[in-house]
């Protein structure tokens, strides 16, 4: 969907790098995650995208088309920038149908667009509300719908649930998980819990690179770590070694950590590990699989 081969952008001659030799692949279909630290380029790397800015080395390809086209990709392609300005004199429905027009929708088509994206983000009734009168959330929210109007290939969101309600923030999510397979989504936040619950791919800069790109899957070893938080007892870990050969585990206190060997069936081992605690009386307070996006960003970065 999007390639980015060893990109570098700097603001001033002769200034630090912005982008530095970036390169990274977002693939198709996904929901996927761009973090760093402040500075380390994620708006940059947005703007070269877009086409906002253009870079001073490297290649970035949409499509496999080459970089960003506004005749050629309109339509194509939403973008959420960070701190998106808009038109306070117009209404919802205005600046979608200026939004919309520029993407290349027309007619019934335009007016669908434009009714499905308000209803995407519970402005229906505020269509007609002149952005002026709108709360900080509700721009946010209005915002988002732009980005999303009509059937792009490519949505493109920089912290898209910044500034709203926690409500507001869980729909716009359950939204991003639909167009999972039919949309490919870029979400750049450091609000790095949302994004393990809703990435499927995660890219992760530091000062200008890319220092790791990987599944979230694999970033957080979901397929091997497991911690247990359990209550008081006598944990029988003889019998737990016994039932899952490979395994290795831990126990530290009340926390019983465990790590799979590849190719393991976890859910199959948890039933296991389940019954064994409650033969044994040892409540189970909490399961974890993973180790955490937080932990595994910091990991990369420090």
């Amino acid at each position: 969907m999007l390639s980015v081969d060893q990109v570098s952008k700097r603001y001033r001659r002769r200034g630090p790098w912005a982008l530095d030799q970036l390169s990274c692949h977002f693939p198709t279909g996904k929901v996927c995650a761009l973090v760093g630290p402040n500075g380390a380029g994620k708006t940059t790397l947005f703007s070269v995208i877009a086409g906002y800015l253009r870079p001073d080395h490297g290649e970035v390809s949409l499509f496999g088309e080459g970089p960003f086209d506004a005749l050629k990709h309109k339509g194509r392609v939403g973008i959420l920038p960070q701190d998106a300005a808009l038109n306070l004199e117009l209404s919802c429905q205005e600046l979608l149908t200026y939004h919309g027009r520029l993407q290349g929708l027309v007619g019934d088509a335009l007016h669908e667009a434009i009714e499905r994206s308000l209803g995407e983000v519970n402005l229906s009734r505020r269509a007609t509300d002149r952005v002026h009168d709108l709360s900080h959330g509700m721009r946010r929210r209005l915002s988002a719908a732009s980005a999303l109007l009509g059937t792009p290939e490519l949505v493109m969101l920089d912290e898209p649930t910044a500034g709203l309600d926690p409500k507001e923030a869980r729909h716009l999510r359950e939204v991003l998980t639909a167009r999972r397979g039919g949309t490919t989504v870029i979400i750049s936040s450091h609000n790095l819990l949302e994004l393990e619950q809703l990435c499927d791919h995660v890219v992760i800069l530091s000062a200008g690179r890319c220092v790791r790109e990987d599944s979230v899957d694999q970033l957080t070893s979901r397929g091997e770590h497991v911690r247990w938080t359990l209550g008081p007892g006598e944990v029988p870990l003889g019998a737990l070694e016994g039932a899952l050969p490979g395994h290795a585990l831990r126990l530290e206190g009340e926390v019983l950590f465990q790590v799979a060997p590849s190719g393991a069936d976890l859910d199959a081992a948890a039933v296991h590990v389940a019954r064994l605690l409650a033969e044994a009386g040892v409540a189970i307070r909490g399961v974890e699989r993973g180790e955490g996006l937080e932990d595994a960003f910091l990991a990369e970065v420090s």
